[in-house]
């Protein structure tokens, strides 16, 4: 870590740095910000930038308010949209209390600890997500319903896909902070995009996501429209989800690899997987955190609702997909129910968590699901012992609650914060008059 540091000490003088930005997360992952001078940057490292707590969502208590933030010099990237003007650099920071203990309230922490726990074991969390969105011509409700802009479809290069160069011009961007891209192309919804990150061990992925969703907003507002990371923006057309691949590798190698069974795949890796289908439904409060969330599941697509798993069914909570030839890193599982509205840092937690106790607890993994579970009812799907997730956040709130789970890998700080805070989202919307009531019910009552 020192040898880092004194890199980026190095690379702020002879870059001409004038800012660097110390980026931390609030519990419900959102994007907060402090910038500090060069000067500041050496004691910034050895001593952390103190700051008050309590005005950040889920962070401190009044009487507790103050916390350090310590940032984490191996996440130091410059800003490539900031060197022209003023040149920054940015850095992700851990939250500190003041003793030097890590914060209880820190998303980061809490799957730093969590990683920490896994390594102990010997397992590293490798993950790559695949991230959708919209891009809109407004992303104010006052101008109406969101206004996509194209009409395009899956993997269209066509004049109506307007906004690939929006897509380029943010790979470009990522790129440029060190971030490896997979893939990126028009999704199946209007004006819908997606950006796959290649993966890498979780906590850099974790980084990687909220970099992302700031760079995507980023460029979009540079070119007078809107990008939105919100489930389910549009009826009548599928939302948007981040569908992530998963492996565990110990020793350099990968944990979910076999190559004496049959379809490549390990004890661990199907222990892993019942272990996360076993506690599925406990984290969904976390992984799918919004009221808008659970209206992804309700449609028909590529957002499964229900506890599953498979190789190529789609309606499956749970794919493993085929590795690729020759290729036994390629060896993986992938967890489909995951929205890009969740803050990385915690469902990635649950997930792995929720794996290790497959590990640990040899869970057996149950038999595939082949048949296509959108097309069965709610009794035929029960009689094959097919479970659904939780169909509200409010149901998704009350399995979480009596998670020991969930209490354990969160902590209770933000265990008993996020269930206080996702409750009065909850009751505030049971309170508001929709649209849909307006237009159904008042014209006939």
């Amino acid at each position: 870590m020192e040898r880092q540091q004194d890199y980026v000490l190095r690379t702020v003088e002879e870059r001409g740095v004038r800012l660097i930005r110390l980026w931390f997360t609030d519990v419900l992952g959102r994007l907060k910000s402090v910038a500090i001078t060069p000067a500041e940057l050496d004691s910034a490292f050895s001593e952390g930038v103190q700051f008050d707590g309590t005005a950040i969502d889920g962070f401190s208590r009044v009487h507790e308010s103050d916390v350090l933030a310590r940032p984490d010099a191996t996440s130091f990237e410059l800003l490539p949209w900031a060197q022209e003007s003023e040149s920054s650099g940015r850095m992700f920071c851990d939250i500190h209390n003041l003793d030097g203990t890590p914060f209880e309230g820190d998303p980061r922490q809490v799957l730093r600890r969590n990683i920490d726990q896994a390594r102990e074991l010997g397992y590293v969390l490798m993950a790559a997500p695949e991230v959708e969105f919209f891009y809109f011509a407004s992303g104010d409700p006052a101008d109406g319903p969101p206004q996509p802009l194209d009409t395009a479809s899956y993997f269209d290069l066509t004049t109506a896909d307007v906004a690939s160069d929006l897509r380029r011009r943010t790979i470009h961007m990522l790129e440029a902070m060190g971030m490896p891209i997979e893939y990126s192309f028009h999704e199946d919804s209007p004006s819908q995009h997606e950006i796959d990150l290649r993966y890498t061990e979780a906590l850099d992925m974790a980084d990687n996501v909220m970099t992302l969703r700031l760079v995507v907003k980023k460029i979009a507002m540079e070119q007078g429209t809107y990008a939105t990371f919100m489930p389910k923006p549009l009826n009548g057309v599928q939302g948007s989800g981040m569908h992530t691949h998963l492996s565990l590798f110990r020793g350099g190698e990968n944990a979910f690899h076999d190559p004496d069974d049959e379809s490549g795949i390990s004890t661990t890796a199907r222990q892993f997987t019942a272990g996360i289908l076993r506690h599925a439904r406990e984290i969904t409060a976390v992984t799918n955190q919004l009221i808008n969330s659970y209206k992804r599941f309700a449609e028909t697509s590529e957002a499964p609702p229900y506890v599953a798993w498979s190789r190529n069914n789609r309606s499956a909570l749970i794919r493993i997909p085929v590795r690729k030839v020759g290729k036994p890193e390629s060896a993986r599982i992938e967890y489909r129910a995951l929205d890009a509205a969740t803050n990385p840092y915690l469902s990635f937690s649950l997930l792995l968590k929720a794996g290790l106790r497959g590990i640990a607890e040899e869970y057996e993994l149950p038999e595939a699901t082949n048949v296509n579970l959108f097309e069965l009812d709610d009794r035929q799907r029960r009689e094959i012992g097919i479970e659904p997730l939780p169909r509200s956040l409010d149901e998704a709130l009350d399995v979480m609650e009596g998670s020991e789970l969930a209490r354990e890998t969160l902590g209770d700080h933000i265990f008993e914060w996020f269930l206080r805070n996702k409750r009065a989202e909850w009751a505030e919307f049971q309170s508001q008059v929709t649209p849909f009531e307006l237009e159904r019910y008042l014209p006939q009552w």
